[in-house]
Parts: C-alpha cells; structure tokens; sequence
C-alpha cells in the first residue's frame, strides 16, 4: 500500500478506539451543530415573518427529509462497504463504489426535482400545507426542488469522506454551507426583504456551495477512494448491494419524512400554531440530539473498518464507550433543556399559543433522550458492519413501525397531548426491542474476538 494508505490504515485500527471515536466524532458534532443552528436560525428569520409561514418551515423540513432518505441511502451504503473495503485494504473496489454511489445520487436528486414540479401543489398537501401555510410552503420549496440534486449527491460525498475516516474535510464542506446559509438568510430576509423567497434562495445557494467544496475533496486527491466515470461498475449486484447497505438510512429517512408529514397533518386539525410549535419543537430537539449522533457517528467508521479489517474486540470496545458517552452527553442535555423548555419556545416564535403548546411537546420529547443511545448507536453498528436485515428493522421502529400508529391512535384518545407524547412513546419502544439485538451481537463479538481478533 502507498504510505498515505498504511498510515490511514495504522490510524483505523491502532489508534485507541476511545480517542479515535472521539477524533472523528469532533468534526461531525461540529458540523450538525452548524447545520443545527442553521436549521434553528431559518426558523427563527422565517418565523418573524408570521406563524403561517413557520409552519411552511416544517413542510419544507419533510420535504428534505425525502432528498436526504436517498442521499443518506448511496451515501451510507458505499460509505459502510468502502470503509469496510479499505480495511481489507482493497481500494480499487472503494473507488468503485464511490463513483457509482455518486452517480446514483445525481439521478436521484433529479428524480425528486422532477417529481416534485409535476405535481406540485398535491405534494405540498401530501407534506401537511394548510391552505393558509400553502402559499409559503409553493414559494420556499421551489427553490429546494430545484436543489434537490446537489442535496443528494453531498450527503453521499460527506458520508464517504466520514467513513474513510477524514471527518474533517466533511465538516469543512458542511459547515461552510451552513454558515453561508444563515449569512444568506439575514441577508436577503433581513436586508432585502425578500420573506421565504429568501429563506429558499439562501438554501438553494449554500447548498450548491456546499456541494462543490466536498467534490473538491475528492477531486483534489484527498480521498483514498477516487470519482471516475471509468470506475463505475457495469455490474447492476453491485448497485443492489449500495441500496442494500443503505436500506436502513433510506428506512430512516423516508419514515422520517413520512412521519413529518402525518405530524403536521395531526397538528394540523389544532391550527397553524400547533403546526409552527411542532416544527420549533423538533428544531430544538434535533440540535440537542446532533450531538449524540455526531458521537455515534464518530463511531461508524472505526465499526466498519475495524470490522473489515476483523477487529472484533475494537468493534465491541468501540459500540460500549459509545453508548456510555452518548448517555451521559444527552442526559445533560435533556435536563438543561427540559428546565429551560418555555424560553427555548419562546425564543423562535413570542406567540403565547406556540409556547404553551410546545413547551411540553419539547419536555417530552427530551425524556426520550435517554433511551436513545443504545438504540441509535445499535442501528449504525448493524448497518456499518453490512447486517442490513437487522439494521433495517432497526431503523423501522423509532419513526415508523411505533410512531405512525402512536400519532394516529394517541391523538385520538389524548387529543393534543396525544401529539405531544408520540415521539416519546416510539422512543420508549423502539429502545426494548434494540437491547436484546445489542446483548446478543456483544455476546458474539467477544466470541469471535477470541477467534480471530486480536487483542490491542
């Protein structure tokens, strides 16, 4: 192997496996910290302008959780079989997946940008518009239509350069797109007085910008797998086994998107308000829970290199310290949040309406923030290992197979409140059904460990 590829590979699977999870899940917290606070400040802008046009912020949310659900499934599939291929130090099969996952993600994005403009309006409802949240949600979702592509390929770059273990030129490409966005946001919202056309522009904008700085990544010699029209596989399996891999972030994603929608249509029937504070309430709750999954992250591509690579004992060492950190790091963060839950509301829109609404939604769903460690940091071990049966099911759970039928039975029965606790609820279940999955591969690592692992 060249000596940049030894040193990568000594780093994947010498480096101690607390110190490298911690490495490579700085840059990656960071990075959705950024996203986060963009996310958080688009609201915050948008929000100003009205609660109408709050809720078409979390109509737009559902919509890029669809262009994510495809992105994240080429870009976790290649990312977990080229993390696992470098280890076995076969970087002409890397190269070959990356080029063809990026491809793939291209096509795509178009598809979605297609779809998107023919039926238009039907899918903005589809997404929860209201009648009087549907002329904002037409304007700033055009714009992300027509982003859609970028959109998708980035997530691919990102999660390739994440499990070559070079999360620090993802977090460059990341962040740079996200500051740019809130810079844009203030500009053309602010200044311009543009509304939601410049909430959508600035997106659309960034998100190309951020795009671009990750293919440089890639096209500057920087990666160890290359992009080249030439390494695109001909072989239709090997495109099979990418989605395959990614099933379980397309699952993820996509039911994510789809719960998105049903909350907003539930929150819906209770007016605009209730739309505007479940979509403050879900921004909040994805930047405190960013950084637990920055950590797990941080872990995915020590798991699928080292599993590559047959380091069973790092494998397991490396799942145990994640669990731990993500619990203690989240548990702080879910007391601080739930005390101050009122202001944080507050903070995004002064409705009194809003705050009372989402203030307990925001304390519920911080409650399940301590259940989710074990079950977020088992369904990426799964996945970057290639178990794709089990990392799908997995993934099912917390937003579809428990939270669907929870936002649709509960409000029946608890009305708003029903709303409210549904996320919570899934959280509770979806963590039972991942720790008998985690003991029971545990178990089995330290056996094959034995076997063929070596100790560090």
């Amino acid at each position: 192997m060249p000596d940049s590829e030894m040193r990568q590979y000594r780093k994947m699977t010498e480096t101690p496996v607390s110190r490298l999870i911690i490495a490579l899940g700085i840059p990656t917290t960071i990075s959705m910290l950024v996203t986060n606070i963009y996310n958080m400040a688009d609201t915050w802008f948008v929000g100003k302008i009205g609660t109408s046009a709050s809720g078409a912020v979390g109509i737009v949310f559902g919509l890029m959780a669809v262009i994510q659900a495809f992105g994240f499934m080429f870009g976790h599939g290649a990312g977990s079989i080229i993390s696992r291929k470098l280890g076995a130090k076969d970087v002409e099969s890397a190269s070959r997946f990356a080029s063809t996952s990026f491809v793939c993600s291209l096509t795509a994005g178009i598809g979605i940008t297609v779809f998107g403009v023919l039926f238009f309006t039907p899918f903005l409802r589809i997404l929860g518009s209201t009648d009087t949240i549907l002329p904002y949600a037409k304007t700033y979702t055009g714009f992300i239509l027509a982003a859609a592509p970028f959109m998708t390929a980035s997530c691919v770059l990102n999660n390739i350069l994440r499990y070559e273990g070079k999360a620090m030129f993802a977090m460059a490409g990341l962040t740079s797109g996200a500051v740019l966005n809130i810079f844009g946001d203030y500009i053309l919202i602010e200044r311009c007085g543009l509304g939601v056309s410049g909430a959508g522009l600035a997106t659309a904008c960034s998100q190309t910008i951020s795009f671009l700085i990750l293919l440089y990544m890639f096209l500057g010699g920087k990666t160890e797998s290359k992009l080249k029209w030439g390494h695109i596989t001909h072989d239709w399996k090997e495109v099979v086994l990418i989605c395959k891999t990614g099933m379980p972030s397309l699952m993820r994603q996509g039911l994510s998107s789809i719960s998105t929608m049903l909350l907003n249509g539930q929150a819906g029937l209770y007016g605009d308000a209730a739309v505007a504070a479940m979509t403050i309430v879900n921004r909040i709750y994805f930047f405190v829970f960013a950084v637990g999954l920055g950590i797990g992250q941080g872990f995915q591509p020590v798991c699928a290199f080292n599993y590559g690579a047959r380091r069973f004992d790092r494998v397991r060492r490396g799942f145990l310290f994640t669990c731990a950190a993500g619990e203690v790091v989240l548990g702080a963060a879910a007391v601080a949040g739930i005390v101050y839950s009122p202001h944080l509301v507050g903070f995004f829109r002064s409705d009194p309406e809003v705050i009372a609404i989402g203030t307990f939604a925001l304390q519920a769903q911080l409650v399940a923030l301590f259940f989710l460690p074990l079950s977020v940091c088992a369904n990426m071990m799964f996945q970057s290992i290639g178990k794709n049966v089990i990392a799908t099911f997995l993934s099912s759970l917390r937003s579809g197979l428990f939270f669907l039928p929870a936002i649709v039975i509960l409000p029946r029965f608890l009305g708003l409140y029903g709303i409210q606790i549904a996320q919570t609820v899934a959280d509770i279940l979806a963590f039972a059904v991942s720790v008998p999955f985690s003991v029971w591969f545990m178990g089995k690592l330290q056996n094959e460990s034995g076997k063929d692992g070596k100790a560090e």
